[in-house]
């Protein structure tokens, strides 16, 4: 006992955080009280868990279910009593607690406690952070956390709405739930899925029903029959928030609230699959031979290309971006020769104008015009894909900015194009939220006119559904006007569609203003005041203040009537302002009563209030003099027939004169054509403001082709002369080798002619002993030795010739003519052309080879000799060779058996280095 004196001595934090679960307990069940007794929001029984907030966390979160459930139904009296800001700090601390033990709690009343904890701090603030605290509890490892989540969710939603609470963020995380291994799991997300369809019907599906399993979807599906029968839903719980704008609302309005303000809470029909999915970005998915393809010679690759930007395009909502060269491309695809390219341009620009809405507005002058233009076609199914594009693009804009374009078209030379126009504009009329204004409405109307009198029925029924359109619009009477000329039969059909014409726009007349809501009546320009009372009317001009002097003519109008009526008396009616025929309807006029009240007429301020008729006291008494019983009796009534003057004064009900009235009728004349010269000049601004974008638009995609272009040209360039370069490098290298191959073809020649025996030096040569070609490093062919002239076999029968030629004739000692023809020329053309490349090559390794033998090559008449010697043994041999002496036999044997072997040698030779030389070239045998 005495412990527990001490726990309940403790201070309630203190005893909030015990280690003894009853204490604990008691403390709940102590803080749920005090907060039930509290006066408002800023009772001080609400500051120690305002500023320490997590102790909130400790409750919901006992590890006692006795005392978690009592702890719960405190947090439910602290947001029930307490304020906002409470809440708000408490949610961080409590909702995640709440979610992980509370909601999956055995004990009912525990899972109560927590949902509605969960459901007070959504009506306290709003519903976001909360759901994004329930989130992470889907991917928790206990399926009956995650169960219990989703249940939480399906009431959150049921009880405030799509509207209030927004679900894209459930709607991303719905298909990871419907494929859980846990059954109930998965029946929470049916239960879910289903309240979603109760206020999203089909906008919700594009956001996850790819996802699911056939069986799945053929599950949900038979659910949602079930819901399409039920009404609308409707919001059961409001937020604080909508609360206090409920009991804001007037009390004379809250009929109207209740019916219109009402349906603020319940509008599932406005959240569409637009609003619930991600944009996604279009510009970066677009294949890199998009643009070359739509510009192919092949309708086929055209149409592929656009069939590619279809399957890209068709998602719920596009991430807004520079789409202008894409529209243009299918501006100019509405020009296509083939039917398929068209159409599916239309399809893809549809989809643009829908993935984009409001942002799309910017492109309509680019593709309006080249789909109007189209609609020539004949062909239904281009038509349709024409149409919806035509709408698509409407609903970005509005009537204004298309009737300029619509009314253009009306009025084309074609028929087709024109039907295809009435039919867009009278889709335009219905589906329009705003009323057109009166010179639109004129503009419509004057087109439709002339459709009626079109030689095609179509048309001219065309121009009576426009025209009824447009009365079910404005309504019947305003458009009365513009029917006149009309005949009884195109009225009749225009009425006939105004009955079944269904529009969303519709011109509602603002009521007149009642006249008490002019305040009190103005004053005029005399200054004087209007009635005021039932019985009493106050002095009209400034002038009726006169009338006492003029009392000597109150006689008059009265010694007139007096034969005729009773109340005849009483027509001083001219007399102060007083209207006769008011009265004449008064059974005893104020006249008769004067006598009582002698000094009543002088006095001002009764002029004011009482009408000027006291002055005739004097006929009223000799009238009285002759019959003092009616008057005596007329006397005693007069007080209750003076309410009858009331409705003399029609003027009270507007408070205006003719003049003013008529002066207000022009100044609204002038305030609307004010306004709609502003309205005007806000549409051409708008207008040019969108010319200049798209023109801005035209010289960026100018200016970026030119710069494609003048780089292109430019690497064309580079490309051009490096392949000149390098043409100009082969031609150089093929014109080298095709010298050096015939120097070559023109050597194996002649070693083959040398080793058949014909030339010089073979065995049957006349004089074999006159050179034997031998193979050196620089491929000149020498003889190694001779007996008879050294200097004779030492010269090559290649660079003889060119060498003849170079040193002149007068060093040479043998004598030219003596060569055969073959020889010489061949030996000629070998070796002495101006394009050969080995032509100076040659002749340098002849010379410094003479030079290196002691051969002298200069002109002379000894020849080449250096010594004595052999001099005179080259020139013995030379004079025995032109003498034709032929040698001794045995020399003649060596030499010519050995210049044979050499010459076969040689020729081998040549042979394996033509074959390697043309194997490099690659060169053909």
């Amino acid at each position: 006992m005495a412990e527990e004196e001490d726990f309940s001595s403790l201070p309630l934090t203190d005893r909030w955080v015990h280690k003894v679960w009853k204490v604990r307990k008691e403390a709940y069940e102590e803080a749920a009280k005090q907060f039930e007794k509290t006066v408002d929001e800023y009772d001080p029984a609400f500051r120690p868990f305002v500023q320490d907030s997590s102790l909130w966390k400790a409750a919901t979160a006992d590890s006692n279910v006795a005392a978690q459930q009592e702890g719960l139904n405190a947090l439910c009296a602290f947001l029930k009593f307490g304020g906002r800001e409470g809440a708000v700090r408490a949610r961080q601390h409590a909702v995640t607690p709440i979610v992980e033990k509370g909601l999956s709690s055995t004990r009912a009343a525990t899972k109560a406690s927590a949902l509605e904890a969960l459901l007070l701090f959504i009506e306290l603030d709003v519903p976001g952070p909360v759901i994004e605290d329930i989130l992470p509890a889907l991917s928790n490892k206990q399926p009956k956390v995650v169960a219990a989540s989703l249940a939480a969710l399906t009431q959150i939603f049921h009880n405030y709405g799509c509207k209030t609470a927004d679900p894209k963020p459930v709607l991303k995380v719905l298909p990871k739930v419907f494929g859980h291994a846990d059954k109930n799991v998965r029946a929470e997300a049916t239960n879910l899925a289903v309240e979603f369809y109760r206020w999203l019907r089909e906008a919700m599906k594009p956001m996850f029903w790819g996802d699911l399993k056939p069986t799945q979807q053929t599950d949900l599906e038979a659910q949602f029959e079930k819901i399409k029968a039920e009404g609308a839903p409707k919001q059961e719980r409001l937020l604080r928030s909508q609360q206090a704008a409920k009991e804001r609302a007037p009390a004379a309005g809250a009929g109207d609230y209740e019916e219109d303000g009402g349906d603020d809470f319940e509008e599932p029909a406005e959240i569409d699959a637009f609003d619930l999915a991600e944009p996604q970005d279009i510009l970066g998915k677009l294949p890199k031979d998009f643009y070359d393809n739509l510009a192919s010679t092949k309708w086929k690759e055209r149409k592929e290309a656009l069939e590619a930007l279809y399957a890209i395009v068709n998602v719920p909502r596009i991430k807004d971006a520079d789409f202008a060269e894409v529209n243009r491309s299918l501006a100019k695809c509405m020009k296509d020769a083939n039917i398929a390219v068209v159409t599916q341009a239309a399809q893809c620009i549809e989809l643009l104008a829908k993935g984009l809405r409001k942002g799309y507005a910017k492109y309509r002058s680019t593709v309006m015009q080249p789909i109007m233009e189209r609609l020539k076609e004949k062909k239904q199914t281009v038509s349709d894909a024409l149409g919806a594009a035509l709408d698509a693009v409407f609903s970005t804009t509005g009537l204004t900015d298309c009737l300029e374009d619509i009314t253009t078209y009306l009025v084309h030379k074609n028929p087709q194009v024109k039907e295809g126009i009435m039919k867009f504009l009278v889709r335009c009329l219905r589906t329009t939220r705003d009323v057109p204004s009166k010179q639109e409405i004129a503009t419509i109307v004057e087109s439709a006119k002339k459709l009626l009198s079109e030689g095609s029925e179509v048309l001219r029924s065309g121009g009576a559904e426009i025209l009824g359109t447009i009365m079910k619009i404005i309504g019947e009477r305003a458009m009365n006007p513009h029917l006149e000329g009309l005949d009884d039969i195109r009225k009749t059909k225009i009425k006939e569609y105004y009955e079944t014409a269904e529009v969303k726009a519709k011109d509602k007349p603002k009521p007149p203003p009642a006249p008490v809501a002019r305040g009190p009546p103005p004053r005029k320009a005399g200054g004087a005041v209007k009635k005021t009372g039932p019985g009493l009317k106050k002095a009209a001009p400034a002038p009726a203040a006169a009338p006492p002097p003029a009392e000597p003519l109150a006689p008059q109008p009265t010694s007139r009537a007096a034969p005729g009526s009773k109340l005849g008396m009483p027509k001083p009616g001219g007399i102060g302002g007083l209207k006769a025929p008011q009265k004449r309807t008064l059974p005893g006029p104020g006249g008769l009563t004067s006598p009582r009240r002698p000094a009543a007429a002088p006095s001002p301020p009764l002029d004011e209030y009482e009408p000027p008729a006291s002055p005739p006291a004097k006929p009223a008494a000799r009238m009285g003099m002759g019959r003092g019983g009616l008057a005596g009796r007329s006397l005693a009534k007069p007080a209750a027939p003076v309410v009858p003057a009331a409705p003399p004064s029609p003027t009270p009900a507007s408070g205006l004169t003719p003049i003013e009235r008529a002066e207000l009728e022009e100044l609204r004349d002038a305030n609307d054509r004010l306004l709609k010269q502003l309205e005007d000049a806000r549409h051409d601004r708008s207008k040019l403001l969108s010319e200049i974008q798209e023109l801005k638009n035209q010289n960026a995609g100018l200016i970026e082709d030119h710069t494609r272009d003048v780089l292109s040209i430019k690497a064309k360039e580079t490309q051009l002369v490096r392949a000149r370069s390098d043409a100009e490098a082969a031609e150089a290298t093929n014109e080298r080798l095709r010298r050096e191959l015939d120097r070559l073809k023109r050597a194996l020649n002649k070693a083959e002619a040398f080793g058949a025996g014909v030339g010089p030096g073979s065995p049957s040569s006349p004089n074999p002993g006159f050179m034997s070609p031998t193979h050196d490093d620089v491929g000149i062919y020498r003889d190694g030795q001779n007996a008879a002239g050294g200097m004779r076999n030492r010269m090559s029968f290649t660079s003889t010739l060119s060498e003849e030629k170079e040193n002149g004739d007068a060093g040479i000692a043998y004598p030219r003519n003596k060569l055969s023809p073959e020889m010489r020329y061949a030996g000629s053309t070998a070796s002495s052309g101006r394009g050969s490349p080995a032509r100076g090559f040659r002749r340098d390794v002849a010379v410094d080879d003479k030079e290196s033998r002691g051969i002298d090559s200069t002109v002379g008449g000894q020849g080449y000799g250096g010594n004595t010697d052999r001099s005179s043994s080259r020139a013995g041999s030379r004079a025995g060779s032109r003498l034709g002496e032929a040698p001794a036999a045995g020399a003649a044997g060596g030499n010519g058996m050995e210049s044979w072997r050499r010459a076969a040698e040689v020729t081998s030779q040549l042979k394996a280095r033509i074959e390697q030389m043309k194997a490099r070239q690659n060169l053909k045998p």
